[in-house]
């Protein structure tokens, strides 16, 4: 895996789905099985299902390659807390970039119950085996809309998704990001997300954060990739 950062854009990601033994949760199975343990007890609602992690990413022009291939959830969070021991992989996955007419973009802020609580980022989640299509391709776009309705209540009919890909490579975390441009201002955005967090029962999502430059960017709370891509995005304007 490429540890430079980059940031580019590509009119097109094709991502595929392809077998693979990991060997780094096998030789470390203890490790594995105490470290889920410790996790489920702090968030004890943590499910332990299949889910996809990046094997391999290349460029061809404007199109960029990904394979994929599926673990258990325990052994991807293990890979994390471990301090990502094995770098030949990533964690890859795809992203709304979820932004108002006004050009500010809108952050979700993780909830108490989840892995990352606290945590401030675009909607997303890991892709899953409910990505894969029957002709073995993973559905990054799918996965995409999937994550922003579950978190903000956003439909599809709801905004704009933009063609055009923008792929973040922060080793360990590889994000492909498409923007998806509300019909309304940022801050009127906010406010049918937090409507929508009110309205559930067990949100994914404790709060908002509008991003309207530089000096939003929350070094503490905001993941790597994303203090990049937004330093990136705002030296175009």
């Amino acid at each position: 895996m490429n540890r430079d950062i980059s940031i580019r854009r590509v009119s097109r990601v094709e991502a595929r789905f392809r077998p693979f033994d990991w060997v780094w949760p096998k030789q470390n199975r203890s490790f594995v099985e105490e470290n889920w343990k410790r996790r489920v007890a702090d968030k004890p609602k943590m499910f332990n299902g299949r889910v996809l992690l990046l094997q391999d990413l290349s460029f061809e022009q404007d199109l960029c390659r990904n394979v994929y291939f599926e673990v258990d959830y325990a052994d991807f969070i293990a890979w994390i807390d471990k301090g990502y021991p094995d770098t030949t992989i990533a964690n890859g996955f795809a992203m709304g970039a979820l932004r108002g007419t006004d050009g500010a973009y809108i952050c979700g802020v993780m909830a108490e119950g989840t892995a990352n609580a606290g945590r401030i980022y675009f909607a997303a989640g890991t892709p899953d085996l409910n990505d894969v299509t029957p002709e073995g391709t993973v559905d990054l776009t799918t996965s995409l809309t999937r994550e922003l309705a579950e978190e903000t209540g956003l439909a599809e009919a709801d905004y704009h998704l933009d063609d055009e890909w923008i792929v973040v490579q922060r080793w360990p975390t590889f994000a492909f990001l498409r923007t998806v441009t509300l019909p309304m201002t940022a801050e009127e955005g906010a406010a049918r997300i937090r409507a929508h967090i009110a309205a559930e029962d067990e949100p994914e999502l404790q709060g908002v954060r509008i991003v309207r430059g530089k000096e939003d960017i929350d070094p503490e709370r905001m993941p790597l990739f994303l203090q990049s891509f937004f330093g990136w995005v705002f030296d175009q304007r």
